[in-house]
Formats: C-alpha cells, sequence, structure tokens
C-alpha cells in the first residue's frame, strides 16, 4: 500500500513553518516524514528546517536527478529529495512544503498527491512577514498581491485528483496543527471552502 503525499502550500507569512515545527512532536510515532526541502537559501536558527545548498551545489543535484520536485520562486531554487518516492512506495505518508505556483506540475508527476492550502487574512500575513525581516517592503508588497491569485488558483483549478483542503491559520498554533494533524493523521478532510 503506498502513502500519501501532503503537499503543504501557502503564502509567505500564513505560518506553514510553526505548524511543521509543531507538528513533528506529533508524528514521531507514526509512519508519516515531514520531508526537507533544499533551498539556496542560508540556514538560520529561525525559519524552514531545509537544507541550504549553494546555486552550484543545487545543480549538481540536478545533474545528478536528486530531486523528485524542484522549482524556482522569488530569487531562490527549491528541491524535495528523491528519497520520498522510496518512503512513499512502503507505504509511509510524506508531508512536504511546497509551491503554489508549482502546483499543477507536482500533480501531474503525484496524482493522487492531497493538496493542503493554509492561509490567513492578508493583514496578519504582512504583519507577519514585516515581523520576520527576510524581505524588503517592495518584496512584501509583491507577496501579497500575489497572495489572492495564486490562493483562487489553488483551490479552483487544481488537476489532482483530491481537493485542496484550505486551513486558515488565523487563530493559534494549536488550533491549525490540530487540523493539520487531523487531515495528516485521520484523513478527516475539513469541508473544502
Amino acid at each position: 500500500m503506498a502513502g500519501t503525499l501532503f503537499y503543504l502550500m501557502g503564502p509567505s507569512g500564513a505560518g506553514k513553518d510553526a505548524l511543521l515545527n509543531a507538528l513533528r512532536s506529533r508524528l514521531e510515532d507514526k509512519p508519516v516524514i515531514i520531508a526537507h526541502r533544499y533551498i539556496t537559501r542560508p540556514a538560520s536558527a529561525t525559519g524552514e528546517n531545509h537544507v541550504a545548498l549553494s546555486k552550484k551545489e543545487f545543480k549538481k543535484y540536478l545533474f545528478a536527478n536528486s530531486f523528485s520536485l524542484h522549482w524556482h520562486s522569488h530569487n531562490r531554487d527549491y528541491g524535495i529529495g528523491i528519497e520520498i518516492n522510496y518512503w512513499l512506495q512502503r507505504g509511509i505518508s510524506v508531508v512536504i512544503n511546497g509551491s503554489r505556483a508549482y502546483l499543477q506540475q507536482a500533480c501531474e508527476l503525484y496524482p493522487d498527491l492531497q493538496p493542503i492550502l493554509i492561509t490567513a487574512p492578508e493583514d496578519t500575513i504582512k504583519e507577519r512577514l514585516y515581523k520576520r525581516k527576510r524581505e524588503t517592503e517592495a518584496e512584501i508588497m509583491q507577496r501579497l498581491q500575489q497572495n489572492a491569485e495564486l490562493n483562487t488558483t489553488c483551490t479552483s483549478n487544481s488537476r489532482c485528483g483530491k481537493k485542496t483542503v484550505v486551513i486558515m491559520n488565523d487563530s493559534t498554533i494549536e488550533s491549525a496543527v490540530n487540523q493539520l494533524e487531523a487531515i495528516i493523521c485521520n484523513k478527516k478532510l475539513p469541508r473544502h471552502t
């Protein structure tokens, strides 16, 4: 029996990293792995737990067919290791931090993936982006302009076999991570919005 690929996505500032960090300890005794992303961004003590690669290293990984999924966004390269295929074949479910803009390509490669959109109200996202101090004001404004369009595309035009589940992360981390855990572990999907 194959595992399920959970394709987590959402705008920067929606709280994906915080949710994934909180979810890790809850999944320790379950047949679910949260895959690390390979990113051409330096590692830091805050934010996403990822594998930092230089642009040259990333190209080597691409040449070696080391990624099952990869994309370019906001001047960074992102990859998901080929090891997820091994895990899925052995019945282990996998959670990945994907890209809304790459969802259609991911669905072509993994037609049975379960898309999950993490989002929050625009004012909340804007406040979170300013607090993390990773982008300039112009970059933040550009991200906010793209959000509504990408969220609509991900929830209405997906060619995946399953509808996108939406989690609104506008309350506590505990509330949102409870919803995410229920989807991943029990396959209880909230109503599609």
